[in-house]
């Protein structure tokens, strides 16, 4: 499982770090995942994404992860909410019809 973002896009960043005799060694600074659910009402359950702390109030500030997900352009959505996108845009189409 790779520690990125799927509404940032934010990835682990890498480093030195740096002692008192200026001796330097790698280091990595990993984001801060959770692992969030968001009720949708389009798809009629949860959907379980792991995303930062700045993905979560990204979600909520815009309404919601079906608001979000249909508001936001399709070239800045990750793959897995595409596919997210996708059930919703088939589950709206069978509500409407």
């Amino acid at each position: 499982m790779t520690r990125v973002c799927s509404v940032t896009g934010k990835k682990p960043t890498t480093g030195n770090n740096v002692s008192h005799a200026k001796n330097r060694s790698r280091r990595r600074w990993l984001p801060n995942l959770q692992i969030c659910s968001f009720p949708s009402d389009i798809l009629g359950k949860s959907v379980t994404l792991r995303l930062t702390a700045r993905g979560i109030r990204t979600v909520e500030h815009n309404g919601g992860i079906d608001a979000w997900v249909m508001e936001t352009r399709k070239s800045r959505l990750s793959d897995e909410i595409l596919k997210i996108r996708k059930q919703m845009e088939k589950a709206a189409a069978r509500k409407s019809a």
